[in-house]
């Protein structure tokens, strides 16, 4: 692929990547402020896990486990939606969005009781979230976590310190995920001091929305309308994604 060809199909995939990392980490650190064990990714998890059987803390050992599995049904679940391995528009996209809507939904009212199957289930609809987009164009799309994305900015970096010949359009689109995660986490941190775990909904809302208007559009082919266009474009406007 060329350079022109990678910069036209990244634009219509960066807001969405942006969009999901955003609300992940505004998510992650809301929930952090309930109970401070990381949802939306599981380093952290398996580790306070393992810290709170040594401590004898079952109770927070048990939510830990909760965290923990939520996160892989969230994944086995896009798993089965989706059930691709490369991103192809489809509405099976957008109902995974909607899923994961609705489990935000149900961790909201769980959050404003106070109990902790809140936890697994912000986990589920993060593992949900970061299995819906497995590989683009030679990336491994994570968008509930940033470490792989640190690493791979890091490698890149490393090549071009040693002269050697790095696309750049890679090192944009993963530079822009790990600011949105960050400033979703800043934006998280707010809303929670001032509203408190029920902002939680507000993602939740805006998964819904965004995957029912996807949904809709994949239904009726209006991309594959926008695709090919009246007249047919040439092959060089193609949908970005493969």
């Amino acid at each position: 692929m060329s350079a022109q060809e990678a910069h036209q199909r990244i634009r219509h995939l960066l807001p969405g990547a942006v969009a999901l990392a955003g609300t992940a980490g505004f998510v992650n650190t809301v929930m952090l402020g309930f109970f401070h064990t990381p949802v939306s990714h599981m380093t952290g998890a398996v580790s306070h896990l393992g810290v709170d059987i040594a401590e004898g803390k079952l109770r927070d050992a048990w939510a830990s486990l909760t965290i923990i599995i939520g996160f892989v049904i969230g994944a086995m679940g896009a798993g089965i939606l989706v059930g691709a391995w490369k991103l192809v528009p489809n509405r099976a996209y957008g109902v995974a969005l909607m899923a994961e809507g609705g489990l935000l939904a149900i961790a909201t009212a769980l959050l404003n009781a106070q109990h902790r199957l809140a936890l697994p289930a912000v986990a589920m609809a993060c593992g949900l979230q970061n299995a819906m987009a497995s590989s683009y164009c030679g990336l491994l799309i994570r968008t509930t976590h940033v470490t792989g994305v640190v690493t791979d900015i890091g490698v890149i970096l490393g090549h071009w310190v040693r002269h050697r010949q790095v696309e750049m359009w890679k090192l944009r689109f993963l530079l822009a995920i790990f600011l949105a995660f960050g400033f979703g986490g800043w934006i998280g941190a707010l809303a929670d001091l001032r509203f408190g775990p029920t902002c939680i909904l507000v993602p939740g809302i805006g998964c819904t929305i965004a995957g029912g208007i996807f949904w809709f559009v994949t239904h009726h082919g209006l991309l594959q309308i926008m695709q090919d266009g009246a007249p047919k474009p040439p092959r060089t406007g193609s949908f970005p994604f493969h």
